[in-house]
């Protein structure tokens, strides 16, 4: 097992807190806000426009996108380094010396 660098720490740091803002905390400031919770405007009987979310569900949706993006390329990462490969030791060095 390979021990946590910068990289690793920050690209779970970053995707977790995109991921935990986008749910968790717009979630918060729709319930603080009020109705209407759903995602899409609330009309009258004439098709008028009466009460819309705090936060656009677009900007929601794309901060848990981008965290999940975040996290899906550490995860390439993580999967293209070598089996067994010491990352701190300089090129051309075997592992274990």
């Amino acid at each position: 097992m390979y021990p946590e660098d910068t990289i690793d720490k920050l690209a779970k740091g970053l995707g977790g807190a995109l991921i935990l803002v986008g749910v968790v905390v717009l979630g918060i400031v729709e319930i603080i806000a009020g109705q209407p919770y759903g995602a899409a405007p609330v009309t009258n009987d004439a098709g008028e426009i009466v009460a819309t979310p705090m936060v656009d569900p677009t900007i929601r949706t794309g901060l848990v996108i981008a965290g999940l993006v975040v996290l899906f390329l550490w995860g390439l990462y993580k999967m293209a380094l070598p089996e067994g490969a010491d990352r701190d030791a300089p090129a051309g060095t075997p592992a274990g010396d």
